[in-house]
């Protein structure tokens, strides 16, 4: 009895493990669909969740973006506050 918890104790402590390095890899990843719209063809977002996600993009630098990139990303996140602002005016 004792070994098979020990088992599932190492297990569930290794899968905590690759989940945390799983997310950690995936903070340091591009994000092809906001940079140039490759991957996301089933991807609908809000223009609120298009600004939260340009955000997020732009926050991860240099780590990740080269200094074009992250200008482009700016250059979007820019297209999406005009749009939300316009879209936020009286009359419409």
């Amino acid at each position: 009895m004792r070994k098979i918890l020990i088992t599932v104790l190492a297990a569930f402590a290794l899968s905590a493990t690759s989940m945390a390095f799983a997310a950690d890899v995936k903070s340091n990843e591009k994000n092809e669909c906001l940079l140039a719209s490759k991957g996301c063809k089933d991807q609908v977002d809000s223009i609120q969740q298009r600004i939260k996600k340009l955000n997020t993009e732009i926050k991860k630098g240099k780590k990740v973006y080269s200094a074009d990139e992250l200008k482009k990303l700016k250059q979007k996140l820019q297209e999406a506050d005009d749009i939300l602002k316009d879209l936020e005016k009286p009359g419409h």
